[in-house]
Parts: structure tokens; C-alpha cells; sequence
């Protein structure tokens, strides 16, 4: 896997189901890629009845022969009073100005990474100047993948994390944890939001080229604990388990697709799951069938 990574280069309710989720299960016809994402409250959040504060979006741009897609998943800062609504924005911005910034083709691994910066700065501007009244109250995280036909762009503000699948060890699949965004400081738990005043300089971005990738997991940090393994309380690397099980129900999907929705919210709100974490979950997978 050729990989090329980067810094911001001035320094380096229930589940949201298929109809709110703009579903992709059975893929566009522009796509080669079948799409699909879930929401769900965390157990705090449906015990006070509190709506998920999770949200995700994904859009196809380009011809038909040399289709883009957008991945974003987003989660809002449960300190803050609108910061549900300000995910759902988040995401809804990243796939409209990521799309129409993917569509330039870039012809290098620094012009994909210009190009996620540049589509970052366009989605911070937009959401400052839309939110009412102070857009920390509207705070975020974001992470987001553009899957190209030649290459595979990832940027990430905040705890969210992408895993890829591609290749294969002794007949087992392999699965990457891509680079999230360093911490604030070794001994801090403090999160970086899309409208922190210098979210620009914890923007981490990633340039990927390998034709093997033929899945991708983006999720927010309410799944941390049981899609990624960790050593010395850092991500070090996929949970092969959890991402060959969730990527595989998506290959090869049942015959009901209401049925498959069920099971995943049923898993994501699992007491094994939740005994990790309590907060909201979101999943977004794509597959290459």
C-alpha cells in the first residue's frame, strides 16, 4: 500500500435508518462502490432521551466512468447545545465541497493533499459563516475519505478513524488503520472540533494509492474501543474481527435489507459494545462488490 501522508501543510431516537440515511446498499449506477452508514444514540443518550449527536454522509460525483465517492462521518460535542445539528451539517458540507474539489483530478499525491486542505478550508468557512449565533455551540468533529478511481484521500479533525481493507496474509484479509490527527498533548483528552479557532493546524491528511482496496470503515470514536486495538492507550491498528464481520455483512448483503438494518443497530447498540463505550455510534462502509 502506497501511502502519503501529511499535516495541514502550513505546519506539516433510533438508528438514523435507510430512508434518513440516503442508503446506497445496492450502489448507484455510477458507482463501483456499495455504500451504506447507521447512526445510533449511545446507551446515556437513549436512557435521557437525548437524539444522537452522530451523523454521516456520502455522495457520487463525476461521469459514470470515472465516478468519485465522498465519505463523512461526523460526531458533535455533547458539552455543546446544538452540536447535533452542527454534525449533520458538517457532513452535508464535506461530501458537497469535497466532491466538487475531486472532480479537479489531481495528478500527484501533494496536489491530493492540497486538494482535501483546500476542501477542508471551504467546509470550515461555510459552516462559521451558515451557524447562527457562536459556532462552537454547533462544534463538531470531522472525518472524511474521497474514494477516486486512482487513489484514496483521507482527512480527519478530531477522535473519528478510518480503517481500509486490502490484501491478504496466509488467506486472511488485512486490514489498515489509517494515521488520525495527533493529540493536543500526550496528557490530554481534549479533542480538536471543525470551528476550534486553529483546527487548521491539527488537520491530519492522508494520500493513498492501491488498487487492492476494496473496503473501507469510517467511524466516529463511540466505536473506538471495538474496531481498533490499542497499546499504551493509543490506536495501534484495525481489530481484524470486528472489520472483516461488519465489511463482510455488506458484501454479501440478505435478501431483506430492513433486516440487515435491524441487526446492525442491534450490534451497535449491543451491551458488549456498550460496556466499551456509551456514546453514539456511527458506522459508514463502502465495498467494491
Amino acid at each position: 500500500m502506497d501511502r502519503h501522508d501529511g499535516r495541514d501543510r502550513h505546519d506539516g431516537r433510533d438508528a438514523h435508518d435507510r430512508r434518513d440515511a440516503h442508503d446506497r446498499r445496492d450502489g448507484p449506477a455510477q458507482s463501483a462502490w456499495r455504500i451504506h452508514g447507521m447512526s445510533v444514540e449511545g446507551y446515556r443518550h437513549r436512557r435521557d432521551g437525548i437524539p444522537c449527536q452522530d451523523a454521516w454522509h456520502s455522495a457520487v460525483v463525476g461521469p459514470p466512468d470515472a465516478a468519485v465517492v465522498v465519505l463523512a462521518v461526523a460526531d458533535g460535542a455533547g458539552s455543546r447545545p446544538h452540536s447535533g445539528q452542527g454534525a449533520r451539517f458538517a457532513v452535508q458540507l464535506a461530501t458537497s465541497h469535497f466532491g466538487q474539489r475531486a472532480e479537479v483530478r489531481p495528478q500527484s499525491a501533494d496536489a491530493v493533499h492540497a486538494l482535501l486542505l483546500d476542501a477542508f478550508k471551504d467546509v470550515r468557512e461555510e459552516f462559521v459563516s451558515r451557524t447562527d449565533g457562536d459556532p462552537d455551540d454547533f462544534a463538531a468533529t470531522l472525518t472524511v475519505v474521497v474514494l477516486a478511481p486512482t487513489w484514496l484521500g483521507h482527512l480527519s479533525v478530531g477522535d473519528g478513524f478510518v480503517v481500509l481493507r486490502s490484501g491478504a496474509e496466509g488467506g486472511e484479509r488485512l486490514f489498515h488503520l489509517l494515521p488520525q490527527p495527533d493529540a493536543v498533548s500526550e496528557y490530554s483528552n481534549e479533542t480538536v472540533f471543525l470551528t476550534s479557532p486553529d483546527a487548521e493546524h491539527w488537520v491530519h491528511t492522508e494520500c493513498v494509492c492501491d488498487e487492492g482496496i476494496d473496503g473501507v470503515l469510517l467511524s466516529t470514536d463511540g466505536l473506538t474501543q471495538a474496531a481498533l486495538s490499542r497499546s499504551a492507550g493509543r490506536p495501534r491498528g484495525a481489530n481484524a474481527s470486528f472489520a472483516s464481520a461488519v465489511l463482510r455483512s455488506l458484501d454479501a448483503p440478505g435478501p431483506d435489507p430492513h433486516a440487515d438494518d435491524l441487526a446492525l443497530a442491534e450490534l451497535l447498540r449491543s451491551d458488549r459494545l456498550t460496556a466499551f463505550n456509551a456514546d453514539d455510534k456511527t458506522l459508514l462502509r463502502a465495498v467494491r462488490p
